[in-house]
């Protein structure tokens, strides 16, 4: 069986990037090419690119949080933006876009994260 040794996201402007990320999960920002942060056991590596980004993604971050509010609030102020808020199910998150539009999204702890999607 195999584990998810880490996440790659191409962009533009790679030192922005990584910084968002790196206050958004509280990681450190490695040194080098690429750059590298470690977020608990997963590494987040950023490439630089020349493409733009056009579509939506094909792989999403989906973070986990028991302060919801307060979280949304703070990724606000990192620069990330609001694309919508979900309530399905008895589940709640909000959808954000990164420094650079790459969306990720924000999941609530509190709601019912453990029954069967």
């Amino acid at each position: 069986m195999s584990v998810v040794l880490g996440i790659s996201l191409d962009c533009g402007n790679v030192p922005l990037v990584a910084r968002f990320w790196a206050q958004a999960l509280g990681a450190e920002v490695g040194t080098g090419d690429p750059t590298v942060l470690k977020s608990g056991t997963l590494y987040l590596t950023f490439r630089r690119t020349t493409e733009g980004k056009y579509v939506r993604n094909r792989v999403r971050l989906h973070l986990l949080t028991h302060d919801f509010e307060f979280e949304t609030a703070r990724l606000l102020s990192l620069g990330a933006v609001r694309l919508a808020d979900v309530a399905r199910a008895g589940r709640r998150w909000t959808t954000f876009a990164d420094v650079e539009g790459n969306e990720f999204d924000l999941v609530d702890g509190e709601s019912r994260w453990s029954a069967p999607m």
